[in-house]
């Protein structure tokens, strides 16, 4: 076999001794929801605007036991959804798990990412998480499913940062170092790691990582297997990491947690420091935007991982400046919220919300049918007002 051939041997043995995600199967929809994997809400965070289409085509690339694809069939009820991967056992419990739940608008392929273009079609929305960093050519992944992206669409990615992974490295090393000629023997890899961490004294510096992040899911041999056991993997800092996304061809829109890439949060209390990081943007052209974020990850260096959506153009970006445009747009709310009607609920990423009264007033009214100047003619509400509400992702415009 060849070493690619190889690796994804490995990697498939690794799974069908552990399948991945170990989450409950369920005979219903799942809990609550991740934005991400709703077209209407990652859409118009990426674009600032509603999508026109949503019977669209989507992709979960390495989808495992399924957890992210019953979802991404449940939060889009005018998809159709392809789930490929390596392992047979992986993709039993995620057929099951799909069939059990009832999302049927699924189906699934035993089908390594490099042979994605066997697939009939293009997509517009796919989904490649946990993945790219378990292969021995990431950029050849990205590339092969860039191919399979339709113009307009999106791409959700998740991969591995170096920084917040350090003791895990340590930890992966250790373990393969004592199990010798057993490496490969993911059973015994994690009953090695297990009494790893039973021995080492309280305040090593790898007990305290792990009890402080990862412990509690940790406690399941599948997420410890794919922890500390795994047999390939790939970290980045966000200088390999852009080299991936170039590779890629697509258009890089940004990271889906954006607060942490604020510079104002690390150095608020430093505001020459902040005109400087400014000064650094304004001299670098094209790359500051990545150099800032190079400076974030170098501050706050608990980056575990990475995630953020690649484009492929054209697709329009509205920033709703254009009053006339804004008043005459349709509003909705956004359908990853939970909570609402309330003045106080969980956002789309389930941070808490509280509005005024006006601002709930408003709310109420996004019916998806009246327009912005519909709504604030009897209201006491200005257009800022509105942009806040956009800028908080809590509605979703339609333009005229």
């Amino acid at each position: 076999m060849s070493d690619s051939q190889t690796v994804s041997a490995a990697v498939a043995k690794l799974y069908n001794t552990y399948p991945f995600p170990p989450e409950a199967l369920l005979d219903e929809p799942p809990p609550g929801y991740n934005w991400r994997w709703n077209w209407l809400a990652a859409y118009n965070f990426c674009t600032g605007q509603k999508p026109q289409r949503q019977d669209i085509r989507i992709l979960d690339a390495g989808c495992g036991t399924g957890v992210s694809t019953e979802y991404l069939v449940h939060l889009n009820p005018q998809a159709s959804v392809v789930g490929i991967d390596l392992s047979t056992g992986a993709l039993a419990v995620a057929k099951e798990r799909c069939q059990r739940s009832g999302a049927n608008r699924v189906e699934f392929h035993h089908l390594s990412l490099f042979d994605v273009e066997q697939l009939p079609g293009e997509f517009d929305l796919i989904n490649c998480v946990g993945v790219l960093h378990h292969t021995l050519d990431p950029i050849g992944g990205i590339q092969a499913l860039a191919k399979k992206l339709a113009p307009g669409g999106l791409m959700h990615i998740f991969v591995y940062g170096e920084l917040g992974r350090w003791e895990i490295q340590l930890m992966q090393k250790a373990i393969a170092l004592l199990q010798g000629d057993k490496k490969g023997d993911y059973r015994d890899g994690v009953q090695v790691g297990r009494q790893i961490f039973a021995s080492l004294p309280e305040n090593n510096r790898i007990v305290k990582s792990d009890k402080q992040r990862w412990s509690l899911e940790n406690n399941k041999d599948e997420y410890f297997a794919d922890m500390y056991v795994h047999p390939q993997e790939i970290d980045y800092n966000i200088e390999t990491l852009f080299e991936l996304i170039d590779a890629s061809g697509l258009e890089f829109i940004g990271f889906s947690n954006p607060s942490f890439w604020d510079l104002e949060r690390l150095l608020g209390k430093a505001p020459e420091l902040l005109e400087r990081a400014k000064q650094l943007s304004d001299a670098c052209g094209g790359q500051s935007q990545r150099q800032l974020y190079r400076l974030i990850e170098l501050l706050d260096p608990e980056v575990t991982h990475y995630e953020f959506f690649l484009g492929r153009p054209p697709f329009i970006k509205s920033d709703w400046s254009d009053d006339n445009a804004l008043l005459a747009a349709i509003p909705e709310l956004n359908p990853c919220i939970e909570g609402f009607p309330s003045q106080c609920f969980f956002n789309y990423d389930y941070q808490i919300v509280n509005l005024s009264v006006l601002e709930f007033e408003f709310m109420q009214k996004c019916d998806a049918n009246s327009t912005v100047a519909d709504i604030l003619a009897g209201l006491q509400l200005g257009l800022d007002a509105v942009r806040t509400l956009l800028q908080q992702q809590l509605i979703l415009l339609t333009p005229a």
